[in-house]
């Protein structure tokens, strides 16, 4: 393919397999095991694992998948790699000579971005499950590990995809059981902090090989036909249930116009645009007029373009069902070969995941006006990102990271939720604070819900955060701090809420603001500070109960004085209110 062709990904057999023969009872019992197995793969994981970025903030995805490379079941992790487990799995087994080279025991290891869908850091182990000596699936894990050599640990000015992590373009870490030795050398060589590396790995793959096991165990209890009888019935459903949501969806094409801060490089804003199609029962999510791919970190490897796309729909229409391939049946993603959503190698992929991030909340966005009940206004839209590492007494990395809630929109049945991390890494937790103070030497000076940062409307949106993390001695930071030029916006009369923003407090008392920054030096004293967005508000202010907006005050959500501001009806009388004049 050439640049500018259109690339289409849709689910192998959209269709409905018709099977009606396998019993529903022994089907669910069958989805629901599977269901466990993901999530029991996910708590081996954090178990064993060696850094907070998976045991604590669970930043990783598991899933099950069949011998067709069709997913059964993912873990409730990490939504933005809905689905790219597939692809990160179907270029693995590429990569070492298809399925017939797969033998009991192997394990397989990848940090291609272009095939995983995310940055090398975002690696993945592959396990290829056996019933006898027949194949019959595969356990898949991405987690996030601290360093992969990229030419930093995290990175915001790359300029193409070597400096961004050595790349393993899916290998045998184990073949037939056996350690390979010289490969697995060189991977632990590759990482400042290998140490790390090597914990993580290892709890990586005893969680693959576990799921994997269990997998083969539950197909033997059940049967291999009445397994596969009950596995297409479990996909069908969730087809019927995802295309009876979008059947309610009016049919049409829905534009948005999105933009990310900067690209990393430069100052200037990268606006971007993407449509999404109804069509009776079938949606399509369109990045075709998507800019070029870009001189900066910010493209996005067509996977995670897809992945933005399956999470953005099952966030509207999933029911809180853990998903399976069925429910991808109705979707179509298209970009165009060379663009943002779909850059070709070397362009830089580092950030990948802050343009399929403003995608997410783009296609909701596009929505909102003939689905206006099942969306929401404007959130925070950032992880608002810091890694910050340094060395210790004994001249050895040490490397954490922080990612950061923000406020939710409104919507058209209540207040915006909040602080919460975004619904593409929903999954994630902030790392605690007592995590942070006792494995980094860092002080949490401040960590406090944001006074009037939500944004004023019938229901009002969900209230950002203010964070300082101060520097107990010399350390480096990369920050990502997106959305500080695009408020969270406001649905149907409802008002903006405040943009994220990072500011440096210097020990000689100066400030410097940052969008994205890579090793920014912190002198011992330095704070960090991270101001995060708040949610957008949803209807006109002047609707909103007089009583709730008194209560806001009382709370702290809101100060008295953007209170009068903003709902003047509310002291028309204040009689018995508690609100001081």
């Amino acid at each position: 393919m050439a640049k500018g062709d259109l690339v289409i990904s849709r689910v192998a057999g959209r269709e409905a397999s018709g099977v009606a023969d396998a019993d529903p009872v022994t089907t669910e019992v069958i989805r629901q095991g599977l269901n466990a197995v993901a999530d029991q793969m996910a708590l081996a994981l954090r178990r064993a694992a060696f850094s907070p970025v998976i045991y604590d903030m669970i930043d990783f995805a598991c899933a099950l998948y069949d011998s067709e490379i069709r997913m059964l079941a993912q873990a409730r992790a990490l939504p933005s790699f809905l689905g790219t487990l597939g692809y990160c799995l179907e270029a693995a087994v590429r990569n070492v000579g298809g399925p017939g080279s797969l033998h009991r025991g192997d394990v397989l290891w990848s940090t291609n971005g272009y095939d995983n869908g995310s940055h090398p850091q975002d690696a993945v182990v592959v396990v290829p499950a056996f019933d006898g000596g027949k194949l019959v699936g595969y356990a898949v894990i991405k987690a996030h590990h601290l360093d992969i050599a990229a030419k930093d640990p995290y990175c915001t000015d790359t300029t193409d995809n070597f400096q961004e992590g050595v790349i393993f373009p899916g290998v045998k870490l184990f073949q037939g059981g056996e350690l390979q030795k010289d490969m697995y050398r060189t991977v632990l060589a590759n990482s400042r902090s290998p140490h790390a590396l090597e914990g993580d790995l290892n709890a990586q793959i005893a969680a693959a090989r576990m799921g994997a096991d269990a997998l083969v165990e539950l197909r033997t209890r059940h049967g291999a036909e009445t397994f596969e009888l009950s596995m297409e019935r479990m996909f069908d459903h969730g087809e019927t249930m995802v295309r009876k949501c979008i059947e309610r969806i009016p049919n049409g094409r829905y534009i948005v116009k999105c933009a990310l801060d900067d690209n990393g490089l430069t100052d200037d804003l990268v606006p971007f645009q993407l449509a999404v199609e109804i069509t009776g029962s079938d949606v399509v999510i369109d990045f075709s007029d998507a800019p070029p791919e870009d001189a900066g970190p910010i493209n996005c490897p067509f996977p995670a373009t897809v992945s933005s796309a399956r999470c953005a729909l099952l966030g509207l229409v999933g029911g809180n069902e853990m998903p399976n391939e069925g429910h991808f049946r109705p979707l179509e993603v298209r970009a165009r070969l060379g663009t943002l959503f779909c850059p070709q190698p070397p362009a830089p992929i580092f950030l990948y995941g802050w343009a399929s991030d403003q995608a997410i909340e783009g296609i909701g966005q596009a929505l909102a006006q003939v689905i206006p009940d099942a969306v929401s206004a404007g959130s925070g839209g950032d992880l608002c990102a810091l890694i910050i590492w340094g060395k210790d007494a004994s001249d050895n990395y040490w490397i954490g990271g922080m990612d950061q809630p923000v406020g939710h929109g409104a919507t058209s049945g209540g207040d915006g939720g909040g602080p919460l991390i975004i619904i593409s890494c929903s999954g994630i937790r902030n790392t605690p604070v007592e995590v942070v103070e006792s494995r980094w030497p860092l002080l949490v000076e401040t960590y406090e819900l944001a006074v009037d940062s939500a944004g004023a409307g019938r229901y009002r949106g969900g209230p950002g955060t203010n964070i300082r993390y101060r520097a107990m001695r010399d350390c480096y930071v990369t920050a990502v701090v997106e959305r500080q030029r695009t408020p969270p916006w406001g649905l149907f009369g409802g008002c903006q809420g405040r943009c994220n923003a990072f500011v440096v407090h210097w020990p000689d008392g100066s400030t410097s603001s940052y969008r994205k920054a890579t090793a920014l030096r912190l002198p011992q004293g330095t704070v960090a500070e991270v101001l995060t967005g708040g949610g957008g508000g949803y209807g006109p202010p002047a609707e909103r109960d007089p009583g709730e907006v008194i209560a806001d005050i009382r709370e702290g959500y809101v100060s008295e004085e953007r209170a009068r501001c903003d709902y003047p009806h509310a002291f028309v009388s204040q009689e018995g209110l508690g609100v001081t004049n």
